[in-house]
C-alpha cells in the first residue's frame, strides 16, 4: 500500500447559499494547483512548472474579473474537442453516439488562434479531447507555445511511445489523461482486445520519463467495486499516476441505462474519493460529485464551455447544441451567447438528476432554449 500522505486542502472548499460562486471556483482551482505542486515535489522540473502555474492562475483570475466587469463571463476552463477521429470504437462511446459523422475540422492555424485568445481572456485550463486527440499530433506545437495554460489531454494512450514521451518532458503543461475502465477484462471488453496491456506499457513509458500523468475512469454500476479497490488504485499510483478522474457514465447510447450508478454506489464513490485523498500522493476528482460540492453543473460558461472539432461553442460535450461558431465570431463574442446565458440563468434545472451529465438528462429543455426568444 502507498504511504499515507495528507492532502488537507482538497475538498475543503464547499458551496453554501449566498457565497460568491466565481470566487469559490477560483479558490478551488488555486487549491488544485497547490496540491499538484505538493504532489510533484519529487520531480523538480514538474514542481517548478506548477509553482509558475500558481502565479499564472492568480493573474488569470484578475484577467477574468476584469472581463466580467465589462459584461463578458469567461470560464476558467475550456473543453476543446480537436478531432472526431479515433483509432478505437469503444462500446457506449458518447462521442460517436452524439456525433456519428466526421465533418471538416478546424485547421491548425485556427486552433492556435483560439488558444491564443483563450490565454488573453484568462483561461487557466484547456481540456483537449476528441475522438483521439493525439491523431492530431500538431497540437503539441500549440501546447508548447502556451506554457501559462495547463492542457489536460484525454487520450486512449495507444499512441504514447518513447518519442512522444521525450517531447512531453519539454512540455510540462501537457498532462496526459489516459482512459481506463478498470481491470484488463473490463477495459478490453469496452475498448478492444489487448488495449489494457498497451495502456500499461504507455504508463510505464510515462513513469520512466518522469511525466506527470493522469487517468480517467468511467465508472458504471458494474465496475465500481473494481475501480474503488485499493490494489487497483495502488497499482496506478505505483505506475506514476498523479491525478484520478472518476467520471460517472452518462447513458447516451440506447440500452446502456443500466450502467448508471445507484444512489448507494454514488455515495460509496464519494466516500472512497475522500479516503483516497488522504491515503495516496495523488489528486482525486469525482465528476459530477466535485461539481455538486461547489454549486452544481459547471457547463455553459459557468465553469467551462465546450468547443467541438468544427468550432461550434457548446454548453458541454454531452450537449451538442450551439448558436455560435468560432468560424464566424471571436471566442470573446461567443462567450456572450444568449443560449449559454439562458442556461446559466436557469441553473436550477441542472441540480437534480440520476447521475451522469445533467445537461444530457435535461437535453430537451436545453434544445428548447435555442429557439426561445
Amino acid at each position: 500500500m502507498a504511504s499515507k500522505t495528507e492532502i488537507p486542502l482538497m475538498g475543503s472548499v464547499k458551496y453554501e447559499e449566498g457565497l460568491d460562486f466565481r470566487k469559490l471556483l477560483n479558490d478551488s482551482l488555486t487549491i488544485f494547483f497547490k496540491d499538484a505542486l505538493r504532489i510533484a515535489l519529487t520531480n523538480p522540473s514538474q514542481a517548478y512548472h506548477f509553482f509558475r502555474t500558481l502565479k499564472w492562475q492568480k493573474k488569470a483570475t484578475r484577467v477574468r474579473d476584469s472581463w466580467q466587469s465589462e459584461g463578458v463571463h469567461v470560464p476558467p476552463i475550456l473543453i476543446f474537442s480537436i478531432t472526431n477521429r479515433c483509432n478505437l470504437e469503444c462500446k457506449g462511446c458518447y462521442h460517436w453516439a452524439l456525433r456519428p459523422t466526421i465533418q471538416s475540422e478546424l485547421d491548425i492555424d485556427k486552433m492556435r488562434s483560439i488558444v491564443a485568445e483563450a490565454r488573453e481572456l484568462g483561461v487557466s485550463f484547456i481540456m483537449i479531447a476528441g475522438g483521439e486527440p493525439l491523431v492530431r499530433i500538431e497540437i503539441l506545437d500549440i501546447i508548447k507555445d502556451f506554457p501559462e495554460i495547463t492542457f489536460l489531454v484525454f487520450t486512449n494512450g495507444l499512441l504514447i511511445d518513447e518519442k512522444l514521451a521525450k517531447k512531453l518532458k519539454r512540455n510540462r503543461n501537457f498532462v496526459p489523461v489516459i482512459s481506463l475502465e478498470g481491470s484488463a477484462e473490463d477495459t478490453d471488453r469496452r475498448r478492444g482486445k489487448g488495449v489494457y496491456n498497451r495502456i500499461q506499457r504507455a504508463a510505464g513509458i510515462l513513469k520512466k520519463n518522469g511525466i506527470f500523468w493522469s487517468v480517467s475512469l468511467t465508472v458504471t454500476r458494474f465496475n465500481l467495486d473494481q475501480i474503488m479497490d485499493e490494489n487497483f488504485v495502488n497499482n496506478l499510483v505505483s505506475l506514476g499516476c498523479k491525478l484520478f478522474f472518476f467520471v460517472e457514465y452518462t447513458p447516451v447510447s440506447e440500452g446502456t441505462e443500466s450502467w448508471l450508478l445507484t444512489d448507494g454506489q454514488r455515495t460509496n464513490l464519494i466516500e472512497h474519493r475522500n479516503t483516497f485523498r488522504s491515503q495516496y500522493p495523488a489528486l482525486f476528482v469525482a465528476i459530477p460529485g466535485d461539481e455538486e460540492e461547489i454549486g452544481g453543473c459547471l457547463s455553459a460558461g459557468k465553469g467551462f464551455v465546450h468547443i467541438n472539432a468544427q468550432g461550434d461553442v457548446e454548453p458541454c460535450p454531452f450537449a451538442p447544441y450551439s448558436d455560435t461558431s468560432l468560424n464566424d465570431v471571436t471566442l470573446k463574442e461567443a462567450l456572450k451567447s444568449d443560449f449559454l446565458k439562458k442556461i446559466r440563468d436557469n441553473h436550477q434545472h441542472l441540480h437534480e438528476t440520476e447521475g451522469g451529465c445533467a445537461l444530457w438528462v435535461e437535453r430537451e429543455w436545453v434544445k428548447s432554449l435555442l429557439h426561445k426568444k
